[in-house]
């Protein structure tokens, strides 16, 4: 997943790159060029993601049975995105962002079994409400575009119970995020495709699982040590 990441955020950096004042050969007619001037701004989005965890196993072998788990996100699935975004203008180069967005996805979690070679896995669906606060740093406007970066945290809550399964998550994370985008002015609004990397804070595992009716399925949680989220998102924003 690491190796995704990395691609995309290449790919990204890229793709903003030829919209640089260095690559334009000539001047164009600005679209809206006064639209940066105000001090709020309002928009929505929409796009896609993939939701990741990083599972840390401990090893642990069952005093009764001696089977020893491994636990591991092997496939990843797209989830969708929407939301609204507010922007606050601090100054030409800086503003503050607050963009409230529902998550739609799942994490498929693969489970092993080191002696006898038995699988298991987890469909872990996720409905998320996150809310980040970012600082967005944008460059000098050049033609009709402006990259930008982001970065900022998001509290997160997570509506999905997932209870009386093998693994079980904690309904509250914070995400450090970074990423960046580009404002594109057209003719009557700003189109803003942007991808974003979000990194989780908090360990997520539930480690007490009262909610079990097979008690059998403790050993999925006893395998593990703690649970990080991450996820990329890839959106359109339009303001």
């Amino acid at each position: 997943m690491r190796t995704r990441y990395l691609a995309l955020m290449l790919l990204c950096l890229l793709s903003v790159g030829s919209l640089s004042p260095a690559s334009a050969q000539e001047r164009k007619v600005m679209r809206r060029p006064y639209i940066d001037q105000r001090r709020l701004h309002w928009g929505f989005l929409f796009g896609v993601q993939t939701m990741d965890m990083e599972l840390r196993n401990n090893g642990h072998i069952n005093p009764e049975t001696g089977e020893q788990w491994y636990a591991d996100v092997d496939t990843y699935s797209p989830g969708f995105s929407v939301g609204v975004l507010g922007e606050v203008r601090l100054n030409n180069t800086l503003a503050l962002r607050l963009v409230p967005t529902m998550h739609f996805g799942q994490r498929h979690i693969s489970f092993h079994e080191q002696v006898s070679g038995r699988d298991t896995t987890q469909n872990l669906k996720n409905t998320l409400l996150s809310i980040p606060l970012e600082l967005k740093v944008a460059a000098p406007r050049y033609n009709n575009f402006r990259p930008y970066l982001i970065t900022g945290f998001a509290p997160t809550i997570d509506f999905t119970g997932h209870k009386h399964h093998a693994i079980r998550t904690k309904p509250f994370d914070c995400f450090f995020e970074i990423g960046a985008g580009c404002d594109i002015y057209l003719g009557f609004f700003k189109l803003i495709p942007e991808l974003k990397f979000s990194f989780g804070l908090l360990d997520i595992l539930q480690k007490n699982r009262k909610d079990l009716i097979d008690n059998s399925l403790i050993k999925y949680t006893d395998a593990l040590d703690k649970s990080r989220s991450k996820m990329i998102t890839l959106t359109l924003n339009f303001e």
